[in-house]
């Protein structure tokens, strides 16, 4: 069993033991669950560089990437020096986070919250909208082409955002880009988590023009940047490099 499976066993069991604790009635019926949502994709289009910035604790590859996290002071500090949305990972299992996070930031920030998890069922999208995230990741490697066609459409149901991540090409094949409008590549092989950002570069060209696109992660350097705007790519996401910074926000500005 590799590592990605590893994670979708346990989260498979997760969501059970959730689901045989509150009924989605329950999450409708939380505040946040009616609020406005805000739209991710609109934060990111005609930007000559829309930066996501990531609010997590841990890599599952090494120990923890900052000892004083504080999820509030992070997204202020993204937010200052104008990040365009936040993304916060809720995984708790391998990546300490928790979905408690986003419900604490929500009410301090005006910009679009991307929720980044395994998501695998119904249930989360419900979850996710009671917390008061404005979007939701689905990962194409985790998810077979119906169930991730099944998700997308119960998503925007709820009024949710999608941004639907890809690491190869039979991932981007599997995707309706009539009704999908923004892609994340993601530069991290989910089997080993080493990054290579040319997967973006060799992946970009299936991907139709009207699409937006965001690089995900591996993104360290100025020159980083540089190379995706040249390669027609001017939305990323940023987690790691920011998060073990002394100062993210500083480090975000340059």
């Amino acid at each position: 069993m590799n590592f990605l499976e590893t994670i979708l066993a346990h989260k498979r069991d997760e969501v059970a033991a959730k689901k045989r604790k509150i009924l989605r009635v329950q999450l409708e019926d939380m505040p946040k669950f009616s609020y406005r949502r805000l739209s991710l994709i609109s934060a990111l289009q005609d930007r000559h560089l829309a930066i996501i910035g990531e609010i997590r604790r841990t890599e599952p590859s090494r120990k923890e990437l900052r000892k004083d996290f504080e999820p509030l002071a992070l997204a202020r500090e993204y937010l200052k020096v104008g990040a365009s949305a936040l993304s916060v990972l809720t995984d708790y299992k391998f990546f300490q986070g928790h979905i408690d996070n986003i419900d604490r930031i929500r009410h301090f920030v005006s910009v679009p919250i991307l929720r980044r998890d395994y998501v695998i069922d119904t249930f989360q999208l419900y979850e996710t909208k009671a917390c008061g995230a404005d979007a939701v990741l689905l990962i194409a490697a985790a998810l077979d082409p119906y169930m991730l066609h099944d998700l997308f459409l119960e998503a925007r149901e709820l009024g949710l955002e999608c941004l639907v991540e890809v690491h190869n090409e039979e991932e981007i094949e599997s995707l309706s880009f009539e009704i999908v409008s923004l892609v994340g590549i993601n530069n991290r092989d989910l089997m080993t988590f080493e990054a290579d950002l040319t997967t973006t570069f060799r992946l970009k060209k299936y991907i139709p023009p009207h699409v937006q696109v965001v690089s995900e992660g591996g993104i360290e350097f100025h020159k980083d940047i540089e190379q995706l705007i040249k390669h027609g790519v001017h939305a990323v996401m940023v987690g790691e490099n920011f998060v073990m910074a002394e100062s993210p926000g500083k480090e975000l500005a340059k």
